[in-house]
Order: C-alpha cells, then structure tokens, then sequence
C-alpha cells in the first residue's frame, strides 16, 4: 500500500515538474516571438531603417503577429508550423548580418539568435508534449 501512494506521489511530482518545464518552454517561445516583432519594428522604423525616417520593411513582422495567440494557448499545432516559418527569417538574418553594415548588421545577428531560440522552443515543446503523449498511452495499455 505504502509503495502505490509512493509511487503516485512521485508521479504526481514528476507531472508537476513536467508541466511547469512545458510552461518555461512556452514562455521562451512567446518571448523571442515578441523580440522578433519588437526588434523587426524597431530595426526598420528607427534604428536602421533600410530608408531614412522608416521603410515599408517593417511589415515583415506582420506574419510574426498570426500565431502569437496560438503560443499563449498552447496549441501544438501552432508551435510546429512556427518552427518551420521562423527559419524565413533567421535567412533574412543571416543574409543582412553578412551583407548589412553596421548598426543593421548587429540587429541582424540578434534576430538570428531570437530566431535560433524560437525554433529550439517550439522544437523541444512538441518533442516534450509528445513524449508525455506516449507515456500517458503506455501505461493505460
């Protein structure tokens, strides 16, 4: 008896820690998606606009906007097609920090790690909800 109340004690600790990593994850992710907005505005509307006083450009975050309620609602569905799309702009980044000067340059290479740390999130949040998938199925079989 004292090794069933045990053992689903440690489950419930484990589910509990499981949980709270799947929230930290979602939070990585919702965060660099918000500096990726954030930067991309700035970037094209004051720091180094492409043209002086702002440029069109800045638009390009307009895509970045469409799943941001789905990372806050933890849609899995969301977090895969995210980690296919951000690698559009970690391009964008690489192509502009070897070709940019500086200041776009150095704005170029923080969105390649913002973009780096999105898919990493994304990534590691549907590999972790999918293995919690499998051990919840495995042991009602």
């Amino acid at each position: 008896m004292l090794t069933m109340q045990t053992s689903s004690h440690s489950s419930q600790i484990s589910s509990n820690a499981h949980a709270a990593r799947l929230q930290q994850i979602q939070w990585l992710a919702v965060g660099s998606l918000l500096g990726l907005i954030t930067l991309g505005l700035a970037w094209e509307l004051w720091l180094a606009p492409i043209r002086p006083g702002g440029s069109w450009l800045a638009l390009k975050v307009l895509p970045l906007c469409i799943p941001l309620a789905g990372l806050l609602k933890n849609r899995m569905y969301t977090y895969r097609w995210v980690s296919l799309m951000v690698w559009i702009y970690f391009a964008e980044g690489i192509t502009r920090a070897t070709s940019d000067r500086a200041p776009s340059s150095y704005l170029a290479m923080i969105e390649v790690v913002l973009c780096v740390l999105l898919f990493a999130a994304c990534a590691l949040h549907v590999r972790l909800r999918l293995k919690s998938k499998l051990e919840v199925s495995a042991k009602q079989a």
